[in-house]
């Protein structure tokens, strides 16, 4: 019998029940909590499913996943741990740039070709990620810290994912939930502040048929754009070069089965190591800080100005043009394609049943893509070291 006890203590002593602490346990419970929001809320499932499961399995102790590579001269082995090799996707930014081709498969630049003025409004919803960072500085975040934090207000998970992967790894997992989060609950956060910031005689404003922009126009823009926007800020080349590539793909008209594949295949492929890698950084020790507490705050504020300055130029716009642009518009600056071009859509629609403005938001909504990857590139450039 006191063998028995024995062995049941050995087992027992070396398994992950005994290692558990306050922090592993709220971890998981944070892991639990996340995953309901993406199953049971539909919250960004695509990837808040798998992050959340990365960070279950991060959490869970002496899984020995994370383990970094040991390699045996004498007998030519080798162990690793399997997220410590998903994660260079991360660490080297390989998968954010894959997600970008994808995104640029799946992209019809033909509504900011046909109304070049929406890359104004593309660039005013940037406001936020500069607002943010100062904001960040202020509460004491280093620069670096600062910037990763203030790429949250372009409301795009790849391009704030890397960079937090350039400038504070150790804030990935915290700027990327935040990220998604925001991105999941634009319905919500966004109608209220548009509201607030026109009017409602300018949000039943019926904007005019946008012109038919030609194949040759669509061929030349992804490659015009890749030489200047990466000429002028060479390290946006990973991020805007991939977008280009992928929406050439679309638009040249003999590579269907690329396009297809970056669309569909490779990005959803892409998408699960990329989520379980930004799980695998969020342990206890990293996440439970006030820093966490700061960035969700953050965020949030980058979110919204960015938002408010996408309506701002809106407003004047509208003004401007004696009442033919909607300001709504505006608020599609903010890159989440295409989640906040059909939410002005739908602000509008409720204003005036027989407003489409989706085609017409849609233009500062790609453009807003284009904004925060330039500005994602900008930030690494000055902050990178």
């Amino acid at each position: 019998m006191e063998f028995f006890i024995d062995v049941l203590k050995a087992i027992f002593g070396g398994s992950g029940f005994a290692a558990l602490d306050w922090r592993t346990v709220v971890m998981l419970g944070i892991a639990c909590v996340l995953l309901y929001m993406g199953i049971g809320k539909g919250y960004e499932p695509l990837l808040m499913v798998p992050i959340a499961f990365g960070m279950l399995l991060a959490n869970l102790p002496l899984t020995g996943l994370f383990a970094e590579p040991v390699y045996d001269a004498a007998t030519h082995s080798g162990t690793v741990g399997f997220m410590w090799v998903l994660y260079q996707g991360v660490q080297y930014a390989i998968y954010p740039s894959i997600i970008f081709m994808g995104i640029g498969a799946m992209t019809d630049f033909g509504p900011l070709l046909a109304n070049p003025t929406s890359l104004l409004l593309g660039a005013a919803a940037q406001m936020g990620i500069f607002a943010a960072f100062l904001m960040a500085l202020v509460l004491g975040f280093n620069p670096s810290e600062a910037a990763a934090i203030g790429v949250i207000g372009g409301a795009d998970g790849p391009t704030a994912i890397l960079t937090a992967s350039k400038l504070a790894v150790e804030l990935l997992p915290a700027i990327a939930i935040a990220a998604y989060s925001y991105m999941a609950l634009i319905p919500m956060i966004q109608p209220p502040l548009m509201k607030a910031l026109t009017t409602k005689e300018s949000r039943k404003v019926k904007m005019s048929q946008l012109r038919v922009v030609s194949k040759t126009e669509k061929i030349i823009f992804p490659i015009a754009v890749t030489i200047f926007v990466v000429l002028l800020i060479p390290d946006t080349a990973p991020l805007i070069g991939m977008l280009m590539l992928g929406n050439l793909f679309r638009e040249c008209g003999v590579t269907e089965r690329l396009s297809d594949t970056a669309q569909n295949a490779l990005i959803n492929i892409v998408t699960i190591p990329l989520g379980l890698s930004v799980g695998f950084k969020a342990v206890g020790e990293s996440f439970l800080t006030l820093k966490t507490g700061g960035i969700i705050i953050l965020g949030l504020t980058a979110f919204l100005l960015s938002t408010a300055g996408g309506l701002i130029l809106g407003n004047v716009m509208y003004i401007v043009t004696k009442g033919k642009v909607n300001p709504l518009i505006g608020s599609a600056g903010v890159s989440a394609v295409p989640m906040a071009a059909r939410v002005a859509q739908n602000v509008g629609q409720k204003e005036n049943p027989s407003n489409f403005l989706l085609m017409h938001a849609m233009g500062p909504n790609v453009a807003g893509v284009i904004g925060s990857a330039c500005a994602a590139g900008f930030m690494i450039k000055v902050f990178g070291g």
